[in-house]
């Protein structure tokens, strides 16, 4: 029998937008527990560490849990969602999206589940097959591109500039032909850190509910922190964030497995995505 190994260290990977904001800056507030070390980096680069073991849990996109659903558990009543327009998720184009068949878009880089979701809304709900390329949003390239997908900040900035004549929230087009939340990204944890720190998941886990709960009580001190780094006025960003969601609820969990069920036929993720693995504290 395999001795079974614990500690008091745990690396929990923190997406570097403001979407988090409400979570991470309260986090930020509290006295750092010794041995509990954040990373913060975009979401691309938290899915591969986490894949690669330099993680044992954190936010994370949720295509990362739907690639390789064998590595993780979701924790409970924790994501980034939205019920409807997020935001912060746009798909910017030149010509009306109907008349995007064929012609280039840009994809970012910095999260896989929004462009899965790019093309889910553009193929199975507009019918139409664009060339994709995948770069930098705020480089030259996108000069290049009918369209633009932009996330987080960098969408947040290109709502700003307002060079774009048609702006598509992905929320907003998923709800309206699905019905469902979207989850964005999901706390996710590495199988065997469950399996080996329990007592030590739990208290992060309180710890990360508490965050939010304090987020929530405190959004207008939130919003003066975090408007400046777009920068955006304090009153936008409360708009912003007041459409992000942080709980994962059995409509969210539903949306998870309707978006799943779509990247699974399309062979973008596992088959054993679903049934979800919901980590279970009793």
């Amino acid at each position: 029998m395999n001795k079974q190994v614990t500690s008091d260290i745990v690396r929990i990977g923190m997406v570097n937008y403001i979407n988090v904001a409400p979570i991470y800056e309260p986090w930020k507030r509290r006295e750092a527990e010794v041995g509990w070390n954040v990373v913060e980096a975009i979401p691309s680069k938290l899915n591969r560490m986490l894949a690669e073991g330099e993680l044992d849990l954190g936010f994370v996109s949720c295509y990362e849990y739907g690639a390789h659903p064998e590595l993780y558990r979701i924790l409970p009543d924790l994501s980034i969602s939205a019920n409807g327009p997020v935001g912060s998720v746009f798909l910017f184009s030149r010509v009306p999206v109907k008349k995007l068949d064929g012609q280039r878009v840009l994809l970012t880089s910095q999260s896989e589940t929004s462009v899965s979701l790019t093309k889910v809304a553009l193929e199975e709900f507009f019918n139409v097959q664009p060339e994709y390329v995948t770069g930098e949003v705020m480089s030259e390239l996108r000069d290049e591109c009918a369209a633009v997908l932009a996330i987080g900040d960098d969408a947040l900035r290109l709502t700003q500039e307002g060079n774009f004549s048609h702006q598509l929230d992905l929320g907003e087009v998923w709800k309206k032909n699905t019905g469902l939340p979207f989850v964005f990204a999901v706390c996710a944890v590495r199988e065997e850190f469950c399996q080996q720190n329990p007592l030590l998941l739990s208290m992060v886990h309180k710890r990360l509910l508490e965050c939010r709960s304090e987020g929530n009580s405190r959004l207008d001190d939130i919003c003066k922190i975090a408007a400046p780094k777009i920068p955006m006025e304090v009153d936008r960003c409360k708009a912003y964030l007041k459409g992000i969601q942080y709980d994962l609820d059995e409509k969210k969990r539903e949306a998870l497995e309707q978006f799943f069920s779509y990247l699974i036929k399309r062979g973008d993720a596992s088959p054993g995505a679903l049934p979800l693995k919901v980590h279970s504290f009793t």
